[in-house]
């Protein structure tokens, strides 16, 4: 497991050393900036067998590097944390039960940055993978979710088993993709709007045929705005 995400950064980095150097080679001036953005994210698991569950609300953020051409192109790499993971939907029981799983992420995306517009607000879609490591796992609850059966009025006939397994996977790595614009309120000072779906691609339970799920993958929505300063 290790290796295989080690040799999967060591990809990401080759493919943003060769995309800096293919840019670099082109007759445009170059841009760098630095900044950062945060906001609030909603989530949800990819659960097979399904689980009925709603959105939970999370918080996000980053620290950000940009390299970009003055036509359309660059490049974004970002070091930050995202809040993930899932609300059970107890609807069936007239809502006196609550249960949540937050887990937080430390995260690294490399994305494609392709823009478009004027000199003072411009429009911009980010794509590309990210590689996360879970440092956080906080579960909320008002009820005894490790013996679920024992509680009165709990609803029959539900998957369970999620609510009080450990998680056995803590590295994740998937696939993001923004949209937002960006105003430049100064040459070198702007801020961004953006919105961003994650879906991962890894399992945050053991999923071998034996076990209770085939998946159980993250995917959130997050909305955020930032500040970029170019330095160069």
């Amino acid at each position: 497991m290790h290796r295989t995400l080690t040799r999967r950064l060591a990809m990401l980095c080759a493919m943003l050393c060769l995309g800096l150097v293919a840019v670099a080679e082109t007759h445009y001036k170059p841009h760098i900036s630095v900044g950062g953005r945060a906001g609030a994210s909603l989530s949800k698991m990819s659960f097979s067998p399904g689980v009925k569950q709603g959105w939970l609300i999370g918080t996000a953020g980053a620290v950000t590097f940009r390299y970009s051409e003055e036509k359309i192109f660059g490049l974004i790499a970002e070091f930050g944390w995202e809040q993930r993971g899932w609300k059970e939907n107890f609807d069936e029981a007239n809502s006196f039960l609550n249960y949540s799983r937050s887990l937080t992420y430390l995260r690294l995306p490399v994305l494609t940055h392709i823009y478009f517009g004027g000199r003072r607000l411009k429009g911009f879609v980010n794509l590309g993978p990210e590689v996360s490591y879970m440092i956080g796992d906080k579960i909320s609850s008002n009820f005894n979710y490790e013996y679920p059966g024992d509680v009165e009025g709990f609803p029959d006939n539900r998957m369970v088993s999620q609510m009080s397994m450990d998680i056995a996977n803590k590295f994740d790595y998937g696939i993001a993709a923004g949209l937002g614009c960006e105003f430049y309120v100064q040459p070198r000072h702007s801020i961004t709007f953006e919105a961003r779906l994650y879906y991962g691609l890894g399992n945050i339970f053991p999923a071998k045929k034996a076990d209770v799920f085939s998946a159980s993958r993250s995917m959130s929505i997050e909305a955020t705005i930032g500040y970029n300063f170019r330095i160069k």
